[in-house]
């Protein structure tokens, strides 16, 4: 069984839990992450899924909950969590910007699913991505499943949004990308403080967008204050 490194006592454990800290752009993997299949992972998190219930007082015989490891499990490996494994990670294609286009092109209101590494409660909200071309052009498909991709891993959201412009940078071939993510933490709106009206709102800036003009026009086409 994991045990939590001894330095790391209750009160630091929800000092963490209250903000968001994070140790780097990089999802916390260890080494060997992917040395067993995804289905012995669901067998295993279905039994700690099973051990958890039983500890909270669920009868796991009663029809209607029977199945839930299983579902929780397949749900977690599948779904949930699938932007940790590398192998769904979507083929970014880009394509020659053969029409010459030189201006910043937005996609708005990408829904944005995710879940709090500190409580694996949702993150529930929109992203908004913005790139210039430097010769190449991408899927606007593909920005999605981007976002997608990141969001679907226990995150932070400063980590998700810096993963998402450090990806589309990657495979635009230009520093010239934007990301402003609003979202909805369930940490926040449904345990805790239980703000039900707050939202955290993130950006990263990269290449001309960190120039004031450029933000400026971006943050036009959301509608937001230029207060970054």
């Amino acid at each position: 069984m994991f045990e939590l490194n001894s330095k790391m006592n209750d009160e630091r454990i929800e000092e963490i839990g209250e903000n968001h800290l994070a140790t780097s752009a990089k999802t916390p993997l260890r080494a060997d992450a992917f040395a067993i299949s995804d289905e012995e992972k669901i067998n295993k998190i279905q039994e700690s899924v099973k051990d958890i219930l039983h500890t909270l007082g669920m009868d796991l015989e009663d029809d209607s909950i029977q199945g839930t490891p299983k579902r929780v499990a397949k749900a977690f490996v599948n779904e949930i969590f699938m932007g940790l494994n590398p192998a769904n990670m979507p083929k970014a294609s880009t394509f020659d910007n053969n029409y010459n286009y030189g201006e910043m092109l937005v996609e708005k209101n990408i829904v944005v699913y995710s879940t709090c590494e500190h409580h694996l409660l949702p993150i529930i909200g929109r992203a908004h991505v913005a790139y210039i071309s430097n010769g190449k052009v991408i899927g606007l498909s593909k920005m999605n499943r981007i976002v997608e991709y990141f969001a679907k891993r226990p995150q932070v959201q400063e980590r998700l949004t810096m993963q998402v412009v450090q990806a589309m940078q990657e495979a635009l071939g230009t520093d010239d990308v934007a990301c402003v993510i609003d979202a909805k933490h369930l940490c926040v709106n449904s345990r805790g403080i239980k703000d039900i009206e707050s939202s955290t709102v993130t950006s990263e800036f990269g290449g001309k967008f960190k120039e004031k003009e450029t933000k400026k026009e971006f943050l036009q086409y959301l509608q937001m204050e230029t207060n970054f």
